[in-house]
């Protein structure tokens, strides 16, 4: 953010500015050494919020995580909650008093604030720093994981041996080991941790001579946790994707009625806030008032499992897209009956909140998913890879962007072959962008069952039975 804030306060980072008289015909390009510096400025803002949002959260849960206290997983379901609203609280602030900022002073004020935000927030960490619970690393975890891939594929000849005495005598252990033998899921992943010639794979101290080679059970354990949570992470992309639409319902609002009162029309850009704004209210209101009344019903301290609510969360999903092309469908219906069909920028006599409903149904979606799955995966994986469960999501944003784009290309292209006006045309009154949200939500649909498929094919595993993580966890992996 300073690099950027640097852009605004001197002009000798920046293009020369155009004139009024000008301003239509100059051409002032920047110098490669200024678009060097402005790139930089995003890659370094880019990898400073990967880490944020990777290590941010897990860090706030190792703080309560207590396995032995009974209400452990009701207390960090509720950190994840109220980290959700913190963040959906933040992008409003960003989305209204920081913009109103830049666009009243200028960017030299409109950057400085976040500058100075964010230097406040380096130094706040680093005086709790010293009171906080953190683990020390001993070694890269991808390493880790990639060794027991190449120590399988070094091994793929090997037959394994039989499960006697708990594996001791056959599979390489930890000195301290928490699983004694690998679970029977994913069995070719287990040839990287038997021992063939305990004299020659084994030190002295009984760690591996070639960790290429022999991997412990944990090792192979934990890349099989990683593996089976990637069925449920991926039905989260199809989620992710109908939400992303939202620059559709814009182009729509800007050809309804937007007036809320007589003397005031909503901007068509700030109607996802209203998404926002259901995220805060529904998740502050599920977690102090829904939790403890599904709790005494369900008997479950945390109300609705992760699995159940990441369910609720692709139903909603999939209803968001059938509400958004029945208000498409009526729309385009009365663009049609009005003779404003050749116009993309005629109002018809419908009033965009019509919209509101189905941007209440994003939120709530949205609310259940993005809690439900960061618990999922926090107490499914090990605890030494709480960081790459919290980063799966932000994983999953970046993969609904590429399937999105791909998606849209898709349906443009096949709907505009011989000559056809595309569902997804530049004027939507000729277009059928009703017709893509009903196809957005069969595959939302088919999604559900997807996540279904996969729920039933878990199996218990070893990881989980014996970390005792959750009462919850009685899953495995989608086979």
């Amino acid at each position: 953010m300073t690099m950027l804030w640097l852009t605004a306060m001197f002009p000798q980072l920046r293009p020369f500015p155009c004139n009024e008289i000008d301003k239509y015909s100059c051409n002032y390009s920047p110098s490669s050494s200024q678009l060097a510096f402005l790139l930089s400025s995003f890659v370094i803002i880019s990898i400073g919020a990967g880490c944020n949002r990777a290590c941010s959260q897990a860090l706030g849960l190792d703080q309560l995580d207590n396995r032995e206290n009974s209400n452990n997983e009701k207390i960090l379901q509720t950190f994840i909650n109220w980290y959700g609203v913190s963040i959906a609280f933040a992008s409003i602030l960003a989305l209204t008093v920081v913009v109103y900022i830049q666009d009243q002073f200028g960017w030299q004020i409109g950057f400085g604030v976040p500058t100075v935000l964010m230097l406040f927030s380096v130094l706040i960490i680093l005086l709790g720093s010293p009171m906080y619970i953190k683990a020390k690393a001993t070694k890269s975890l991808f390493v880790g994981l990639f060794q027991v891939v190449v120590a399988a594929f070094k091994n793929r000849n090997l037959s394994l041996p039989p499960m006697i005495h708990n594996g001791r005598d056959n599979y390489h252990q930890t000195h301290e080991p928490k699983i004694l033998a690998p679970s029977e899921n994913l069995r070719w992943l287990n040839k990287a941790c038997v021992i063939k010639d305990p004299e020659r794979e084994l030190n002295p101290d009984g760690s591996a001579s070639d960790p290429w080679s022999l991997c412990t059970v944990e090792q192979v354990e934990s890349l099989k946790a990683l593996l089976r949570v990637v069925p449920i992470w991926s039905t989260g992309i199809m989620l992710i994707v109908s939400m992303n639409q939202s620059s559709f319902s814009t182009i729509q609002a800007k050809s309804m009625d937007r007036r809320i009162i007589s003397n005031f029309e909503m901007p068509a850009g700030s109607f996802g806030v209203i998404m926002v704004a259901t995220f805060i209210v529904w998740l502050s209101f599920y977690d102090r008032a829904m939790i403890p009344l599904l709790a005494r019903l369900t008997g479950d301290p945390r109300g609705l499992t992760s699995k159940a609510r990441m369910a609720i969360s692709l139903v909603l999903s999939c209803t968001s897209m059938a509400v958004s092309a029945a208000v498409e469908s009526t729309r385009r219906k009365m663009v049609i009956e009005q003779g404003f069909e050749d116009d993309p920028y005629a109002k018809v006599g419908m009033s965009a909140l019509w919209l509101v409903p189905q941007y209440i149904i994003m939120g709530m979606s949205e609310a259940f998913h993005g809690t439900s799955q960061a618990e999922f995966f926090y107490l499914q994986l090990p605890k030494e890879m709480s960081c790459i469960a919290l980063s799966l999501y932000t994983l999953e944003l970046a993969g609904a962007s590429l399937v999105g784009c791909v998606l849209v290309k898709v349906v443009d292209w096949v709907t505009s072959r011989g000559g056809e006006i595309s569902w997804l045309a530049s004027n939507i009154n000729k277009g059928h962008l009703d017709y893509f949200y009903w196809l957005l939500a069969c595959l939302c649909l088919v999604n559900v069952f997807y996540f279904l498929i996969c729920l039933r094919a878990y199996e218990p595993s070893n990881h989980e039975s014996t970390s005792n993580q959750s009462d919850e966890v009685e899953d495995g992996e989608c086979h």
